[in-house]
């Protein structure tokens, strides 16, 4: 039972040191932030769910769990690497994208300013974001260590870690400071949550695993 937890627990590290800073990376969370960017102004929920399942940052969220519960400073410190420098890489090439696109009159400030129902709740966070994040964290650690991927999708479209980095870069490029907090907001709460959920959910495994061990090691009763 514990080599298969140690199993389980490589396979979840895995995840994260396939997406950790690479170009490769870099250019995933850039073209998702991107999409989303495109698609808050749209208000098109299609392309916001599209961005969702390009981003890579749920490898570095799951490597940072991993790494929280076997306290393996080293991971800890290239997984928030990753992660910072990734959505702030994305968010800088977004703004930059953003102008862009409304020189050559494609998008423009009013589209922002315009009624979003569709998406608006990407710089909208309540307490629902939280638990929201929470369950995408516990799912999507389940979903690795289960080695059932297809779930890992459903996670991936379910939280708004780009979308609410991409809402931010696009306010910011337009000056619409106030959505652009409420959408930096939005990614903090979604990414703790989800990190506080994946490691409650490893603990939980590990001492699952660790009782049904010792109840195997019992001998039987004569």
């Amino acid at each position: 039972m514990r080599g298969q937890l140690r199993v389980r627990l490589g396979e979840a590290a895995k995840t994260g040191e396939q997406t950790e800073l690479s170009g490769t990376y870099l250019v995933l969370l850039i073209v998702a932030t991107m999409i989303a960017g495109i698609g808050v102004l749209l208000d098109q929920p299609i392309l916001i769910v599209g961005a969702m399942v390009v981003g890579p940052e749920f490898g570095p969220l799951a490597a940072l769990c991993v790494a929280l519960l076997r306290r393996r400073l080293g991971v800890i410190g290239r997984s928030v690497q990753a992660l910072s420098v990734g959505f702030l890489t994305a968010m800088v090439a977004t703004v930059l994208s953003t102008w862009a696109l409304t020189a050559v009159g494609l998008v423009n400030r009013e589209m922002l300013l315009a009624d979003r129902p569709l998406t608006d709740f990407i710089w909208r966070p309540d307490a629902l974001s939280w638990v929201v994040g929470l369950l995408a964290g516990v799912a999507g650690m389940l979903s690795l260590t289960s080695k059932k991927s297809g779930s890992l999708v459903g996670v991936l479209i379910s939280v708004t870690t780009v979308p609410a980095a991409a809402n931010v870069a696009v306010a910011a490029a337009y000056g619409v400071w106030h959505e652009a907090a409420g959408s930096a907001l939005q990614l903090v709460i979604n990414l703790c949550a989800i990190v506080l959920a994946g490691l409650l959910t490893l603990v939980v495994q590990q001492v699952s695993w660790w009782n049904v061990a010792r109840r195997s090691r019992r001998p039987a009763a004569g």
